[in-house]
């Protein structure tokens, strides 16, 4: 075997530490050294490839050896595909398999590069699980977001139908429930539209792709523009009961403007500059990928903001309700189950269950806490309007006085027609 250079074989340990202890364990018959000669050897032939073919006229990007595996002359703004190295130690089983890297408009290679197809199919049994778990987590949230699209909307309807219902406070509730429609007919329609795991095969596969490409990210826009919408109409609600019980004054009316200004133009502040950014830096894929945790912190500093701010008024609505309730029931025991039923209340429509793992970070979120983070956020956010609906339209007494009356005037109507 050839002596390795110390900088290369540093840098191929870096790249390929996995690979290269599952070779020393001997798997497909291969040990360390033998899977550098092979790999030593691709590399070789693809500089001498490349050396002998000649550069497309105009803008293209170059050919190269990424380390990994051999890259063409690529036209701008096409998807390039290139076999499954034949170094790798389990290549006759993804030898039909392709590696795809994506080439910008300015004849450079995107930091994209999509390896799953070349991947060894001998995955271990916890990725299995994992995977299991977060298939199921996908049924339950798509469960959960559809009952409460459908419930959402029926508690709209009412809202709206009764005239005695038509106040700020439940205006205030109707575009609360219409922001937690749009998110939920987003995050669905996001899912349908999320590209497939391989790519469209024919001459016409590049068009398709990039026309499902476009399609998907208008739809990963628009969640994010409604899951923003969503946080801030829940801030909406909290600055509205805070106003109720602390400030005093004020027209409703007035305020209501600025309460449909923030709800629905402050998410624009912060999502149209993500959008830019990750046009210009992260243009990859569908977006799906947050690979550049600066761009994404352009996203999720405002929502942890409405998040703490919710639970800061939370916490202070608690404080007056436990005063009121100590005050005027001294002589009665049942204030604290009524605090604890106006707490419970209060908690999904503040949306005060985020700031559990708030603090937590992907980045910091691995194994079985990543997993205890996802079913908790994704469980309760997707049920969150189901709760809100039933909570503030189905058992809400003021809704059942309006429901009683219109239903005992058209009763009357009715005998009068009679008559």
């Amino acid at each position: 075997m050839r002596n390795c250079p110390p900088v290369r074989l540093l840098l191929l340990l870096s790249l390929w530490g996995p690979l290269l202890r599952r070779a020393e364990a001997g798997s497909e018959g291969q040990t360390a050294g033998e899977l550098y000669q092979r790999w030593e050897r691709y590399r070789r032939e693809c500089q001498e490839t490349l050396e002998a073919s000649d550069s497309p006229p105009g803008l293209a990007c170059n050919g190269s050896f990424d380390m990994y595996v051999c890259w063409d002359y690529t036209a701008p703004n096409a998807t390039a595909r290139a076999f499954c190295p034949w170094y790798l130690p389990w290549h006759r089983h993804v030898a039909t398999g392709f590696v795809l890297r994506h080439c910008g408009s300015d004849g450079q290679w995107g930091p994209w590069r999509d390896h799953s197809q070349c991947e060894n199919p001998d995955k271990n049994g916890a990725f299995q699980d994992q995977r299991l778990i977060l298939e199921r987590l996908q049924v339950v949230y798509t469960v959960g977001y559809s009952l409460s699209l459908a419930t959402l909307l029926l508690a709209l309807l009412i809202l709206s139908f009764f005239r005695r219902l038509r106040c700020t406070r439940n205006y205030i509730h109707i575009n609360l429930f219409t922001s937690f429609m749009l998110r939920a007919a987003a995050i669905l329609t996001r899912d349908q539209l999320l590209p497939p795991p391989r790519p469209y095969s024919g001459d016409g596969a590049p068009v398709l792709w990039n026309q499902a490409l476009a399609a998907c990210r208008t739809a990963q826009i628009m969640t994010q523009y409604c899951v923003g919408a969503n946080y801030t109409w829940l801030l909406v609600e909290g600055i509205y009961l805070h106003s109720l019980l602390v400030l005093v004054g004020g027209s409703e009316e007035g305020h209501f403007r600025c309460y449909m200004l923030l709800g629905w133009g402050a998410p624009a502040l912060f999502v149209i500059p993500w959008v830019i950014v990750r046009y210009l830096y992260e243009n990859t894929q569908c977006w799906e990928r947050n690979d550049i945790k600066a761009i994404w912190w352009i996203i999720r500093t405002p929502i942890l903001l409405t998040i703490l701010i919710n639970f800061l008024i939370f916490i202070r609505i608690l404080g007056i309700l436990l005063s009121k309730l100590r005050t005027r029931q001294m002589g009665c025991p049942d204030y604290r189950l009524r605090l604890a039923r106006s707490t419970l209340t209060l908690v999904p429509l503040l949306g005060v269950h985020e700031v559990v793992f708030a603090p937590v970070t992907e980045e910091q979120a691995r194994g079985a806490l990543r997993l205890a983070k996802l079913a908790f956020e994704i469980f309760l956010s997707s049920f969150q309007g189901l709760l809100v609906s039933v909570l503030y339209c189905f058992i809400n007494k003021e809704v059942g006085r309006a429901s009683a009356v219109s239903h005992a005037l058209w009763r009357s109507r009715r005998e009068r027609r009679r008559l």
